[in-house]
């Protein structure tokens, strides 16, 4: 098959909800009960199918419904009879055609990569030039309103070979935050990887005291302990402690990579395809990273099972996200999830996908049998 020949021909949109197990107190924001993304199916006019995923958060990114509208309205008419294996050209013309929306371009590139994958029989980690890693360490987030419900997860997580556990900081008074480490460097020692993430809780003035109060627990690092634009803050803690800081919220695209590196304002970067509007993008952002020796940590929203296929197969090829990631939102707190057979976790770490494309497969009984879907189109 003469894959240049192949083109987009149709194009299914499905708003779901999802119940999640737990309650997650974020710092800039919470989720209870539910959470919500758009699925995006992609069928070719020689019946390859692949799949997307855009998952926003109202209050970092947008919503679910915008990025639905974003597809069906704007971006459908550049999607249908696309060439499959033109993808950067598309990109570039879904950037023309609308500002931002960062998810629904990144759902439409994944399920491009996934039928450019399928067509020549590479996983995407292929097509980003091979894989530099099978596994990926999994960072499980303590962010439950009851602790108590989070150390017994810890225990049972660590028994089986989990290490790396990312504490959300500056919901809860600073001394309910020192309590809740030190219980955990008690209970757990130096087996765990104790990383913490304010979420822009603190205010530059005064976080600095706060900042070396926790440094005592030997965190790996501290993720945006301030807002995003005070990033003379940002360096001045990178300057003055002994922890590394990593930017979030800070660095959504490589502009604001540009101005992290200018002003040294972290020691690492958490990278989300979601913030990066695409695979591609974010390459682009991993180059400079790696120029300026920043490395980096696969992080997520609220995504499911499509999405964080597509994560790891990023980071399979991408030698500097050697930090890990947090893609535990499947196995561990989404009740169910689309996929047929969820990407595997063993021992602590996510096992990249080694099928073509996504390495993923979704049926039409597994979509419906596993979501309420909101809208359809």
């Amino acid at each position: 098959m003469e894959i240049k020949m192949d083109r987009i021909e149709r194009l299914r949109l499905f708003l779901i909800e999802s119940p999640i197990k737990m309650a997650r107190l974020q710092g800039v924001g919470n989720i209870k009960g539910t959470v919500k993304r758009v699925l995006l199916e992609l069928t070719t006019a020689n019946g390859i199918v692949g799949w997307g995923e855009a998952a926003p958060w109202e209050v970092f990114t947008g919503t679910s419904e915008a990025a639905f509208a974003a597809i069906d309205v704007y971006l459908r008419a550049h999607v249908i009879g696309a060439p499959v294996n033109r993808i950067r050209e598309l990109t570039r013309t879904m950037d023309k055609a609308l500002v931002g929306h960062s998810e629904a371009k990144l759902a439409v590139e994944t399920a491009m990569f996934d039928i450019l994958g399928k067509s020549c029989a590479l996983s995407i980690a292929d097509l980003l030039g091979g894989r530099v890693r099978d596994t990926i360490p999994l960072s499980f987030s303590i962010a439950d309103p009851d602790f108590d419900a989070d150390m017994r997860r810890m225990k049972i997580m660590v028994e089986g070979g989990h290490r790396i556990f990312k504490v959300k900081t500056g919901v809860k008074s600073h001394a309910e935050d020192m309590a809740h480490l030190q219980a955990m460097r008690d209970a757990f020692g130096d087996k765990i990887d104790l990383r913490l993430d304010y979420n822009q809780a603190l205010k530059p003035f005064g976080a600095i005291s706060i900042l070396r109060d926790v440094d005592q627990f030997r965190p790996t690092f501290i993720e945006q302990p301030v807002p995003r634009d005070c990033l003379m803050a940002m360096a001045s803690f990178a300057r003055d402690l002994d922890t590394p800081i990593l930017a979030d919220e800070s660095c959504f695209d490589a502009r604001d990579l540009m101005e992290v590196i200018r002003l040294t304002a972290a020691d690492a970067i958490s990278v989300k395809l979601m913030k990066a509007g695409g695979i591609l993008k974010a390459q682009a952002l991993m180059a400079i990273a790696d120029a300026a020796h920043l490395p980096a940590y696969g992080g997520t929203l609220w995504e499911g099972g499509i999405a964080l296929a597509a994560g790891t197969q990023f980071i399979a090829a991408a030698p500097g996200m050697s930090l890990g990631c947090e893609f535990y939102m499947p196995h561990h707190v989404l009740t169910e999830d689309v996929l047929e057979e969820r990407v595997g976790n063993e021992e602590g770490h996510v096992v990249v996908p080694d099928g073509p494309g996504l390495g993923i497969k979704i049926s039409e009984a597994s979509l419906r049998g596993n979501a309420r879907i909101l809208a359809e189109r």
